[in-house]
């Protein structure tokens, strides 16, 4: 597949409409509608359902739609990696869950990228089953892992500090007066936990099987919006301590007892070897973390 055809592509289906398209990217309505008949008839498939105004996304649409949007992130950073050879440039893509024990990652960037103007970074946050396989196929080039977990295909750098996992509930709720919450203060509560740790034994294993009676939800990703839910009072989160300020809120966070906490640690690939500007993050890292 031509790059140049697929920008075509990834324009027409965030528009929907062939002249809001055409005009986007400076070419002719009928070249436009011609370069996708080919694309379709070179894949052997539709890739939109033509209507007298709009026009939607097949199936095999939105799945080129998606793979095309990681197609070009590659491209355009291979391209932007390997120009502006006089300066040290670059681009660090890095996958990160929420957590303060990212604090020396974050120092080790900002004195990358104070020393090298040229360098940028993107960080993705979310959680590490989203992270991991864009790591995986290139579109990352690290990723911060939340967990104790050994990753033996990778490179790893461990961050001192820990995680400690705790409940953020109303302060009006029953159990928000004790100053620890013990598996038997969740059984049969609303609760709210990330995806990352419903998918594991994790509670199960901290609460000797009580878990199982607890009320979950849904999952979350990213906490803030969870807080939001939170502060509702529909649910409480089991969630890391300190990434919600509830100082003047209605929100109070207790720690677990006995004490649940996670490690987290810095991954990245064995199997590509990282572009300059990778290299003086971990090697500034490695500094930090010293």
């Amino acid at each position: 597949m031509d790059i140049r055809v697929l920008r075509y592509f990834v324009t027409i289906a965030e528009e929907l409409n062939f002249s809001h398209a055409a005009a986007r990217l400076h070419v002719s309505q009928p070249a436009l509608s011609r370069q996708i008949a080919e694309l379709e008839s070179q894949l052997g498939t539709k890739l939109f359902v033509r209507g007298n105004r709009q026009i939607q996304l097949t199936q095999d649409g939105y799945y080129l739609q998606e793979q095309a949007n990681e197609i070009l992130k590659l491209v355009d950073k291979t391209t932007f990696n390997l120009q502006k050879q006089d300066t040290i440039s670059g681009v660090l893509d890095i996958g990160a869950g929420e957590s303060i024990a990212l604090r020396p990652m974050m120092t080790a960037i900002q004195k990358v990228i104070y020393q090298n103007p040229e360098i940028k970074v993107n960080i993705h946050s979310g959680d590490s089953l989203n992270t991991l396989a864009e790591l995986d196929s290139g579109v990352l080039e690290f990723s911060a892992m939340m967990g104790d977990k050994k990753y033996e295909n990778y490179h790893s750098l461990k961050f001192p500090a820990v995680n400690h996992w705790g409940v953020l509930m109303r302060k009006d709720e029953q159990i928000a007066s004790l100053d620890e919450i013990s598996p038997t203060d969740l059984v049969g509560r609303p609760l709210i936990t990330s995806r990352q740790s419903q998918t594991s034994e994790f509670f199960e294993e901290w609460s000797h099987g009580l878990s199982l009676q607890y009320n979950y939800i849904g999952t979350y990703n990213l906490i803030f919006n969870a807080m939001l839910l939170v502060e509702t009072g529909a649910c409480m989160a089991l969630t890391y301590e300190s990434l919600i300020d509830t100082t003047n809120t209605e929100l109070v966070f207790k720690r677990l007892s006995p004490s649940l906490t996670e490690g987290a640690s810095l991954i990245w690939s064995k199997k590509r070897k990282l572009p300059e500007a990778g290299q003086l993050f971990i090697e500034q890292l490695k500094k930090e973390l010293e």
